[in-house]
């Protein structure tokens, strides 16, 4: 047997927290490390040498995993409500609504401030909460083993959540009846450290007595009847002052010195620079993302940057839920070769950056925020924002649509 639980290699542990829902003793609990990242901690007192953490950790034994016969959708779903409230196309809440007809339970992950936990609902009506980015590891908390009971009661269960916390229920589940199971995982591109936000908390308190009180990471604008910025990725953080009053700050994506640090891999969990998970082989019944190159490809999908999703069923059932769902959204097939060209997070897992060490001491110490970001965060290069701005993805849409409609008329007028 290998794993964090026997050499304490942090790349080892995914977090999945399997090992502490399987432990008949209680002797395994989830702590923090110095960098912000949980891992199992071991009662000694309490061990009665069973093993059973060792024997269901997915790093010792890998759930199966699907890596042929894909079926592939791209598109969003027809509520413009619901697809405003949601981080990419909508395609989670329409696969929800399908799945769950009758005799159902949905669990996901939920934000409140900082925290983000799994947490399960028994009404679609409350949905809303599961929907949305969190860019955070959430607490599983019990939730394995409340989807077991669940299903031993044969109700219809709906799991969402990363691609290892995935891993670490079907791992705990074992033998467990899983007809009625369905699993959807997040397309993940790694965990960045709880500590840079826990840090943006003190600078807020420091200089506005106030604490966070809301993230939206992927912040589409504050009303239906205004152009919706998928692409861009504005951030919208609400705090709350210690006389309960909530304002607002609203980051540009390609300003937001989050992004900057996350996306040069300076922050990630150590497991996820070499996660077994980053494959077009999956855990997962259905794997959800953004439906990132859809305005090179498959331009008739980018609608009006309100949001795409891509949506890959791994499984037989992940695709027959899949095309059910498909008549609450508008979209079409894709080819599976195609859309993996957009997807890294799908061909490989994220690159070590050699600076990481650096950039988490300086986390980790009593540098401001303000310090931090000036001295990793890059500004966005004069080429970039004229990229983005004046020649971004929904320029060269509008040109495809105009070449599109003249196409057609020609057609229809040499008819």
């Amino acid at each position: 047997m290998e794993g964090y639980l026997l050499d304490k290699k942090k790349e080892k542990c995914y977090g999945c927290e399997a090992c502490v829902q399987i432990c008949p003793k209680d002797a395994l609990s989830m702590k923090e490390d110095v960098e912000g990242f949980r891992y199992p901690y071991l009662d000694k007192s309490k061990c009665i040498g069973c093993n059973l953490c060792y024997k269901i950790c997915p790093y010792n034994n890998m759930p199966e995993r699907y890596y042929s016969d894909k079926y592939v959708f791209g598109g969003y779903i027809k509520d413009e409500l619901i697809k405003f409230e949601s981080t990419s196309g909508g395609a989670f809440s329409a696969i929800v609504d399908t799945f769950c007809d009758n005799n159902y339970v949905i669990f996901g992950a939920e934000s409140k401030g900082l925290l983000v936990s799994h947490s399960y609902i028994t009404e679609k009506k409350e949905i809303a909460k599961f929907r949305k980015s969190k860019y955070s590891q959430s607490k599983i908390g019990n939730s394995y083993q409340k989807v077991k009971e669940f299903l031993i009661e044969e109700k219809k269960v709906l799991f969402s959540g990363t691609p290892c916390q995935v891993a670490g229920l079907k791992a705990y589940l074992g033998n467990t009846d899983q007809t009625h199971l369905l699993t959807i995982e997040v397309i993940c591109e790694g965990i960045p450290s709880p500590l840079y936000f826990r840090k943006y908390e003190e600078y807020l308190k420091k200089n506005f007595d106030a604490v966070i009180d809301k993230i939206d990471f992927r912040y589409k604008g504050h009303s239906l009847l205004r152009n919706h910025k998928w692409d861009f990725q504005i951030m919208k953080i609400i705090y709350k002052t210690k006389g309960n009053e909530k304002k607002v700050i609203k980051i540009d994506r390609w300003f937001n010195p989050f992004w900057s640090v996350w996306l040069k891999h300076l922050m990630s969990r150590p497991s996820c620079y070499e996660c077994p998970f980053a494959t077009t082989k999956r855990v997962a019944d259905i794997s959800l993302g953004d439906l990132w190159g859809v305005h090179l490809y498959c331009p008739e999908l980018y609608g009006k940057n309100g949001g795409a999703s891509l949506a890959v069923a791994n499984t037989s059932k992940g695709k027959n839920i899949l095309q059910a769902s498909e008549t609450k959204m508008y979209g079409c097939e894709l080819q599976f070769e195609e859309a993996l060209k957009y997807q890294s997070p799908m061909r490989k897992h994220i690159d070590t950056n050699p600076d990481r060490k650096r950039f988490m001491q300086d986390l980790k110490s009593s540098m401001t925020f303000e310090e931090l970001n000036k001295k990793w965060a890059e500004k966005p290069s004069l080429k970039l924002l004229l990229q983005k701005y004046i020649w971004g993805n929904r320029q060269k849409v509008w040109l495809w649509n105009l070449m599109y409609r003249n196409k057609s008329r020609r057609i229809n007028k040499d008819a």
